[in-house]
Formats: structure tokens, sequence, C-alpha cells
């Protein structure tokens, strides 16, 4: 297009195991098709080196956060979340991103959305892709966000300032409710798998239903055709019954394949995003696979460790580490909160052109 600014203000961060663009909503064109033109010229899309922008050739790195100012009540800042696609001409609100979310509260405190209340900031954050919110707790010792810490992430090297995330009523984010078809279970292509929805849309199935042990490198997935082939029949097979529609160009649901924890975690997981195998593990995909394991009946649950009490840490195993989830259930076996730790770190702050 034409008309599509030259350039833009942007702050570079990285987001719990994620890395991309921040922008202020103010920054960027209006028109949403303008807006995802410019954001594809950015990450330099289509292109599987995307060597001509500013991504990383992968989807944990090709992702944009567009940030403003919120009038509801109770809320500091709304924040909108695409995935800009590699390799095709795409751009995604389709879900949300749990770990370009741990950016966001030190982000709008920099941008000056947020006025630091001390050595702590607590910054509530609404979700305009699913309508949920989370608060971060970000540290801001003499009125500045620091990013000096000694909290660790598995997936990112080093330690970090603690950003701890709770995320409020994320139960049915997109598909409505959090089993959108009622059931714990369904049997689909033969397979039986849980279709579920706890911030994430998930569909989520034991390893050795599909061929595979569950402790694969991310390598061997991705060299995996036939097993590749039978996640997305699979996938392409659940989004009408999950709400999501045809499934074909969108990046939900994500496909877990679960088993036994192998390093002394609640389970383990390999995941697809929804074609490419996934490094890690993402954080609302963590939580909705968590909550899966506390299900009665579920795959997840036939292979999970679960620890007692009514508030449980689940570890949630994946190829690069684990990701704890703190999750709170009723007497009725209900989760009624979750939260997790993330870290996130300030990489550049400049002007991107295209």
């Amino acid at each position: 297009m034409s008309d599509l600014p030259t350039s833009a203000p942007v702050m570079w961060m990285r987001g719990g195991t994620s890395k991309g663009a921040y922008f202020l909503k103010d920054d960027l064109p209006r028109d949403p098709a303008a807006r995802d033109a410019f954001l594809l010229r950015v990450m330099g899309s289509p292109d599987p080196r995307q060597i001509d922008g500013m991504g990383g050739a992968d989807p944990l790195t090709s992702k944009v956060a567009v940030v403003s100012a919120s009038q509801r009540e109770g809320i500091d800042v709304e924040y909108h979340f695409f995935q800009v696609f590699v390799d095709q001409a795409t751009v995604s609100d389709a879900q949300n991103c749990g770990n370009i979310l741990a950016g966001i509260g030190p982000f709008a405190i920099e941008r000056g959305l947020v006025a630091a209340t001390g050595d702590e900031t607590r910054v509530a954050i609404y979700m305009v892709n699913t309508g949920q919110v989370a608060v971060e707790v970000v540290q801001t010792p003499g009125g500045m966000v620091t990013y000096a810490g000694e909290a660790a992430i598995d997936g990112v090297p080093g330690t970090h300032a603690p950003i701890p995330v709770e995320f409020r009523d994320t139960a049915g984010s997109m598909c409505g409710s959090l089993l959108p078809t009622g059931k714990p279970v369904e049997e689909v292509n033969g397979v039986a798998v849980t279709l579920i929805d706890n911030g994430m849309p998930c569909v989520i199935m034991k390893a050795v239903d599909m061929g595979i042990v569950g402790t694969e490198t991310r390598e061997e997935l991705e060299a995996n055709a036939e097993l590749k082939e039978k996640v997305e029949a699979i996938r392409l097979a659940v989004g009408e019954r999950m709400n999501l529609g045809d499934v074909t160009a969108k990046s939900v649901p994500k496909m877990f394949l679960v088993s036994p924890p192998v390093n002394g975690g609640a389970i383990n997981t390999r995941c697809f995003i929804p074609h490419r195998a996934h490094a890690t593990v993402g954080v609302l995909a963590a939580v909705t696979v968590a909550t899966a394991a506390l299900i009665e009946g579920t795959p997840a649950a036939e292979v999970a460790q679960i620890p007692g009490g009514a508030r449980k840490t689940l570890s949630v195993e994946h190829p690069t580490g684990e990701m704890s989830c703190v999750l709170e259930v009723n007497e009725g076996g209900s989760v009624t909160s979750a939260a997790l730790l993330r870290t996130a770190r300030k990489l550049m702050d400049g002007e991107v052109y295209v």
C-alpha cells in the first residue's frame, strides 16, 4: 500500500520465552488492512528467513503487541496481540499470547501509560483478543522499571526481575466455555482428545496414542511428516466443535501431545503451534494443559502426577524445561484462579523502518 507510513516508534522486548515488537496503538495505521500490511513489512514476511525485516524466522520471534490506555473501570491498559506468520502474508489476532503479555506492564510504565507507585507497580491489563484480564506486578525501584533480578524461567538464559502474572476469568476465552462440547473426552479420528480453553484453545491427546513416546526433540517432531499430518487432520476436524469455525488458516487451536513427567514435574508436553513443533510452551497454553490434568478422565489426567491441596503448583514440562502454573481449585475441583511467574527485558527502543 502506497499510503503506509515509512516508520514508527517501537520497543523490541523479550516477553517470557517470546520476542517481538511493542507499539503504542496511536503509532500504527488505524485501518486494519493498512496496519497488517505495515506489520508484515516490519517483520519481513512472507519469507522463511524474514531477511528484509526484524522477524527472527520463527513464530516465537514474529510477534506484535499493540498497547493503549484504557477507559475501562479498574483497567490500566489494553493489549492487542498479533501473530505475524513467518512464511505467509498473514497477520492473526485469533489468540492471546501470554509470553508477550509479560512485557506489557513494563512497556506501559516505560511509555508513561501507567505511573510507577513505589518499589512495585501493579498493572491491570485488558486482553483485547479474548476480553480477559491479567494483573502484573512490575519491579519499579525508585519509580523506574528494572529488568534485573534473580528470577529464572526455563527457555531464557540468566536471571531477571520477576513479573508475577495473575489471570482472571480465562475459561472459555475463545471457545465460549472451558469445555466447548461439554465433554472432557472426545474421539476424533480414532484418538481420545480433550477440547479445552482456559485462556488458550487446546486439543490434548496422549503421545502414545499418536505413535510417539512424548520425549522426542523438536527436530524429531518436525521431521515426522506422518505425525504432523495426523495432528493437522485432528485440528481441522475439531474447529467447528470448538466454536472456532474453519481453522485452516488460523493459529488455533494449539495441539498438545502429553505423557508422564520425566523431570519431576506434573505432566510432560510436546506441542504444535499449530503446524510447527514448539520449543517451549505458551503461558496460557500451559494453564490450559494444567487445567485439563485436573479434570477426571482426560488424557492429561491419565498421565499426570497431581499434588494435593486446594492450591496446586503444576510443573508443565516441555522440550527446553518447564513452566510452573499455580492453580487454585474449589471444593468441587474446578479451577478458580491461575497465576504464573514470567520475566521480560527491554532489548531496543527506537524507530523501525519499512
